[in-house]
């Protein structure tokens, strides 16, 4: 019989594939009972109904090339539509002779931005503000014009994916620290500012956006001066911005409630006074706690920028919206509508993924 030495350790078995990897998975996850069973097979029965039939509509039998309604003739999906229509569907009526100062808009804004995801840049906070308060003025010199050359282009032409992103961009920088502003005045002890807080956050919340832009666009001319008259797309940028600057107050409402009474407590102690003792240790842990509240309605406002044709600017949604009326492209609005989706899923999930990847970067401990 061998011996084993006191001093020698026999190798390690491996884990047992049942209790590891895929097949582990699957049986935890989809067959760990009678009842998940059933469902994993109901649900694998729904996407043999649902997924062939689309994959065949959207690419074996779909026509890619093709300048005309005339050249869809395989019975599938007419992504000759989108490839006629991409440049109205990105810029609207912007001028196609134009249309560089959009490019060059938004390439600025990338080159801008790039330094703001790198770890050694150490101007961050400088390089934000400069975005926050500079950049939008040479966009508009851009996208406008009307000065230093540039012919004017007037908002009513914009339109498609570029109107979308100004409007949600516009919203989105602006509703922020409106909202911080409104709901550190709800949280304050002086009556007057808290009620006059608590009352613009609870109308604003009462009411559906497409009151609010219907408001700023017929009925805030009726209360201007006469000959007194702001640009469309200007009144539904601050719609929309006070419209996400209320639910924007209520995230952060629930984050400054989350931070413990201690860290207040040790402010006073430390002799700060209310600002510095908000911007410097309260603010900075309850942005970081209510990251995920204040992505969702960053994306929940994205969507909702579709809302503006009720006044009449073509979003992306609208201008896609409009093209399936032509003629020639009557029936044709399942292709429009799932393209336009794409667009804005593409968006909404790269800013979901980034909010993942901000949360683990500052998680401290908050994680549960």
């Amino acid at each position: 019989m061998a011996t084993i030495d006191a001093g020698q350790r026999s190798p390690d078995l491996a884990p047992p594939i049942t209790q590891v990897g895929p097949i582990a998975w699957v049986r935890q996850n989809l067959v760990s009972s009678p009842l998940n069973t059933g469902l994993t097979l109901l649900c694998l029965y729904l996407l043999y109904l649902i997924v062939p039939p689309l994959v065949r509509w959207a690419i074996l039998d779909a026509d890619f090339a093709g300048t005309s309604r005339a050249d869809c003739t395989s019975g599938g999906a007419c992504w000759v539509f989108i490839q006629a229509r991409i440049w109205q569907f990105i810029y609207g009526f912007y001028p196609p002779e134009e249309r560089w100062r959009v490019n060059l808009g938004f390439l600025l804004l990338i080159l801008a931005m790039v330094p703001l995801f790198l770890r050694g840049f150490s101007h961050k906070i400088g390089l934000a503000v400069g975005l926050v308060v500079i950049y939008p003025i040479i966009a508009f010199i851009l996208f406008y014009g009307g000065m230093l050359g540039l012919p004017e282009v007037e908002t009513a032409r914009w339109g498609g994916l570029f109107l979308t992103l100004v409007i949600a961009g516009v919203g989105i920088v602006a509703s922020l620290p409106i909202g911080i502003v409104l709901a550190l005045g709800r949280r304050s002890t002086m009556p007057v500012i808290r009620l006059v807080c608590t009352g613009f956050i609870e109308i604003v919340r009462g009411v559906p956006l497409i009151t609010v832009l219907f408001m700023a666009s017929v009925m805030l001319p009726l209360f201007l001066p006469a000959g007194m008259n702001f640009d469309k797309l200007l009144r539904a940028l601050i719609g929309v911005a006070l419209f996400s600057a209320a639910y924007m107050a209520e995230v952060v409402r629930g984050g400054l409630q989350a931070i413990p009474k201690g860290q207040y407590e040790a402010a006073h102690a430390l002799g700060l006074s209310y600002w510095k003792t908000m911007g410097l240790i309260i603010l900075p842990q309850a942005l970081k706690i209510v990251i995920p509240g204040i992505v969702n309605s960053m994306i929940s406002l994205f969507k909702d920028t579709s809302l503006v044709l009720i006044i009449g600017l073509y979003d992306l949604l609208g201008i896609v919206q409009a093209a399936t009326t032509n003629a020639e492209w009557l029936g044709l609005a399942p292709e429009a509508y799932v393209f336009a989706a794409f667009c804005f899923w593409i968006f909404c999930f790269a800013m979901s993924r980034y909010s993942l990847h901000v949360e683990r970067k500052l998680d401290r401990g908050h994680r549960r």
